[in-house]
């Protein structure tokens, strides 16, 4: 087995456990899970919702997503960030590709790799991922 098949097979599993933790969301139109890795270690998780001690409805009565819902990187950037861990070089997996709000937090937060499932009807996020030298890849699980 090469080394690419290697990380493909090491992306799709990580991928898959992305994707097991969106069912935590309490999100209707859209479940979203991230996972952080580093050195073949999950130092964070995330999924999309609402901030720590609200109420767990993300969509209002027109359906709606709040504007105050979290996105699954913004959960798990800003775990990382109150652990003893840095994601400085670390790989996140989403389900989604992460969106441009989500892409300057990957950039600043060190993140060198994103890898995601689902590609989002707005590539702004990757565009801007790229252009700062983030390596972005689509794996299909």
């Amino acid at each position: 087995m090469t080394t690419e098949d290697k990380q493909l097979t090491l992306d799709r599993r990580y991928l898959r456990m992305a994707s097991i933790w969106a069912e935590n969301s309490y999100c209707v139109r859209r479940k979203v899970g991230a996972i952080l890795v580093k050195d073949k270690m999950i130092i964070s998780d995330g999924f999309n919702g609402t901030p720590s001690g609200f109420e767990n409805v993300c969509e209002d009565d027109n359906d709606t997503t709040k504007p105050y819902v979290l996105h699954a990187e913004a959960n798990a950037i800003t775990k990382v960030a109150r652990s003893n861990n840095s994601s400085e070089g670390s790989t996140l997996y989403i389900t989604a590709s992460p969106c441009l709000e989500c892409a300057k937090l990957i950039i600043q937060s060190g993140i060198k790799r994103v890898v995601f499932n689902e590609l989002y009807r707005i590539s702004d996020g990757i565009d801007l991922l790229r252009r700062a030298g983030v390596e972005v890849v689509q794996v299909t699980i």
